[in-house]
């Protein structure tokens, strides 16, 4: 029989092995591979791997000199087990790691012929361990950046310890390394405060029952130094059998926060009398508990007997416990450094009073909920006072500067549209006298002149809503005016509404015009009956002397302190809101059905107290009827300013009436139409009329003719370019002995000591009629 050869004994087991196995020559060439090795490197058969690997050192292993490595061990060893390389699937490049045991096989002379071993794929391993490798690094990292001792603790039924991780923070709380407590357990427990260690070994007792309990508090260590610190410990239980428990935790050094909680204790009697004696009451809550503690001071701002201690929070205001409470929770949760709020606090005597309460929690739980807050309350009531003031007159200036405003639109246009409207009236006069009494037109004539004529007096009210009219001002008793215009307002009243007066007996002289004055009294009086809405009612009309002071001379727009004359005109009307009240005095506001009143009633007697240098005051509620205060200067028993009265009129001229013809006139105003109209006016009445539409145009025509004789310049004062004044000025350094009169529809102070100073003969108001006009003129050519 013929023996069997030694390599094919194993052969099929060679084949069989789920590990790869190979024999491969010194110089690294591949001699045979079972399957798992063949497909290992990506080949289907053995003999495919042996032809395609020709150097198992450069064409195997990542880094060729893994093979040198493997080569030394042999050759010193004879043998290599559990050697780990990174190597290249041969045919797929594929990177994969391997774990080869291998021997060297030698002749019957020693001589080397041959390895022979096994190559297992442990790529799954080697990716798991660096997997664990750099989870433990990313720990590490995390923990070292954590303040305290992060550790991971494994406690037998018996008590024993074994710590599987330590962070580097152990040093801050021990001055103890990782490694020492990794190595001995028990080092840390030589730390314990001789008062504490009970309260440790009770915790212990649990974890060694294997109850899931999750263990927090504070505990003292003393170092070896002496020290005493104060730790605060939180630990849980990950897992737990019969092995065992499984906890992590962590070691916070609070030694700071304890200290400064001692200080604190120490201190707040201190502080508390430092603060009563600022003047702000001080109180201390438990939040917990809601329990709370308020100085004497804070009770006897509330006018509390020193035994009581009143409930705060009861005592504050409704309105404002939510915004309270939201300040508070704000502070709380950290989003702000200490707790402020304003609010107000009911006192015993049920007044309200306001503070302002500042606070701050000075100790919280381990969860960080506040369990202590000590803060101050101070009386900051005449504070409020002042700001709602402040607040107040702001508003009013504001409606003062809006109302000013409208007045200087409303007068421009209202200016504007007097001039056409004395175009209109001025031109019916002469289309009248020219058609004839009995032309048909006549009648059409006549309601042209009546609907301009009712124009004219709306253009009148909005002139005197924004001071623009002409005003007679005299000092005279304001009883008697009252009085009269009460007299006409009796017989005017609707059916069911009263009129109550409480006038003075003396006269409570002031600088006024009759005729403005009673117009006040009559809109506001027509205003009080027509919010009657057409129920019965009653309307008070009081006069009285009143001591205005400086602080309600501020609430009524800035006025002179002193005694001032204060008609009020009440009804017990429906009252207004404060929306209606906002807006009562803006022209052409109403709040009457539509064609009832133009809206001008009220702005008209705003513009007309403004123009006396008074206030006007409003009063009223929803429901509880409203009152005017009309507040006038009282005038001093002598006065430097003049009347401004009208200059007494000649004549009127009569039909056919005419003048002599040399009489000169040069009229000026930039409204052609008014100049047209008033050139061929004076020129019926017989004038020679020179006429210009610009103060330039009139000089140069003067320059151009210095022989020309003239007897009188008119001018409209408010042109473009040269006013009435300047043209005043220049005519007089032209012809000093020429005289000048100026045209105005709005006649002020400041108007006639400008004219004066510039040697104007008179100011005239705007006429209502071109009739009164050549009138006025006719009166300053005879003078």
């Amino acid at each position: 029989m013929t023996p069997t050869p030694p390599d094919a004994d194993f052969s099929t087991l060679f084949n069989f092995l789920p590990i790869g196995a190979y024999r491969s020559s010194p110089d690294g060439q591949m001699l045979r591979a079972n399957q798992a090795l063949v497909a290992l490197n990506g080949y289907r058969t053995e003999a495919e791997l042996i032809q395609g690997v020709k150097d198992i050192a450069v064409e195997w292993y990542v880094d060729p000199v893994r093979r040198a490595e493997f080569r030394r061990l042999l050759e010193r060893d004879g043998y290599v087990r559990g050697f780990v390389s990174e190597i290249y699937r041969h045919r797929t490049r594929e990177r994969v790691w391997i774990s080869e045991n291998a021997h060297a096989v030698r002749g019957p002379h020693g001589e080397l012929r041959f390895y022979e071993g096994t190559v297992e794929d442990i790529t799954p391993l080697v990716r798991h361990q660096k997997a664990l490798h750099d989870s433990e690094e990313k720990l590490r990292l995390v923990t070292s950046q954590m303040p305290g001792m992060v550790y991971s603790v494994f406690v037998t039924p018996d008590g024993r310890r074994r710590y599987d991780y330590v962070s580097p923070g152990v040093r801050e709380i021990y001055g103890l390394e990782p490694e020492d407590l990794l190595r001995d357990p028990l080092v840390a427990s030589r730390y314990r405060h001789p008062e504490d260690v009970a309260l440790l070994e009770q915790d212990m007792q649990h974890i060694r029952k294997g109850e899931p309990v999750d263990l927090g508090g504070e505990f003292r260590i003393v170092m070896p130094d002496g020290r005493i610190k104060w730790v605060l410990r939180r630990s849980y239980t990950v897992s737990s059998d019969e092995e065992g428990t499984h906890r992590v935790g962590v070691l916070l050094d609070i030694t700071a926060r304890k200290e400064a909680e001692a200080a604190l204790h120490a201190s707040e009697r201190l502080w508390k009398l430092a603060l009563e004696s600022a003047g702000d009451g001080v109180w201390d809550w438990n939040v917990q508990t809601g329990e709370g503690f308020v100085s004497p001071g804070i009770r006897a701002m509330l006018g509390f007997d020193d035994e009581v201690d009143p409930d705060m929070e009861a005592l504050t205001h409704p309105d404002d416990v939510a915004q309270m409470q939201a300040d508070r929770q704000a502070h709380f949760e950290g989003r702000m450094p200490s707790y402020r709020n304003e609010h107000r606090i009911r006192c015993k005597d049920g007044t309200w009073k306001w503070v302002l309460s500042r606070g701050m929690v000075i100790s919280r739980d381990e969860d960080g909920k506040p369990l202590r807050m000590v803060g101050t309350h101070t009386d900051i009531t005449e504070v409020k006072l002042a700001e709602a003031q402040h607040r107040a007159l702001e508003v009013q200036l504001r409606e003062s500067q809006k109302m000013e405003a409208i007045g200087t639109l409303a007068g421009g246009v209202a200016h504007d549209f007097n001039n056409l409207l004395a175009a209109i009236l001025g031109n019916l006069v002469l289309a009248r006298e020219d058609v004839g009494p009995h032309h048909p037109a006549q009648e059409s004539l006549t309601e042209i002149n009546r609907a301009a004529i009712r124009a004219r007096q709306l253009v009148q009210q909005i002139l005197t809503f924004s001071r623009r009219q002409t005003q007679e001002m005299v000092r005279q008793p304001l009883t008697p005016l009252v009085e009269e215009a009460l007299g006409l307002m009796r017989s005017l009243l609707p059916a069911g509404v009263r009129l109550m007066t409480r006038l003075p007996g003396r006269g409570l002289p002031v600088l006024a015009d009759a005729t403005q004055m009673q117009q006040v009294l009559m809109n506001l009086c027509t205003n009080a009956w027509q919010a009657m809405d057409g129920r019965p009612g009653e309307i008070t009309v009081a006069l009285r002397e009143a001591q205005v002071d400086p602080a309600q001379a501020l609430q009524l727009g800035g006025l002179p302190a002193g005694l001032y004359a204060c008609l009020s005109v009440a009804d017990n009307g429906q009252g207004m809101d404060e929306e209606t009240q906002r807006r009562i005095f803006e022209p052409f506001f109403t709040t009457k059905a539509p064609g009832v009143g133009t809206g001008l009633g009220l702005a008209v007697v705003h513009g007309i107290v403004k123009a006396h240098r008074g206030a006007i005051q409003l009063h009223s509620r929803p429901g509880e009827g409203t009152r005017f205060d009309v507040f006038l200067p009282l005038a001093p028993l002598s006065t430097d300013r003049d009347s401004l009265s009208a200059v007494p009129s000649p004549p009127p001229l009569g039909a056919g009436d005419l003048v002599a013809t040399d009489r000169h006139v040069i009229y000026i105003d930039d409204y052609e139409a008014l100049v047209f109209l008033v050139g061929r006016l004076l020129r019926k009445h017989g004038y020679r009329v020179s006429t210009f539409d610009n103060g330039s145009a009139a000089l140069a025509w003067l320059r151009a003719h210095p022989q020309e004789a003239v007897d009188l310049v008119v001018t409209d004062q408010n042109m473009p370019g040269m006013a009435g004044v300047d043209v005043a000025r220049a005519v007089r350094a032209l012809r000093p002995a020429l005289r000048v009169a100026i045209v105005s529809g709005h006649v002020n102070d400041r108007l006639l000591a400008d004219a004066a100073s510039a040697g104007v003969c008179e100011v005239l108001g705007k006429q209502d009629s071109m009739d009164a006009l050549s009138e006025a003129i006719r009166g300053l050519l005879e003078r």
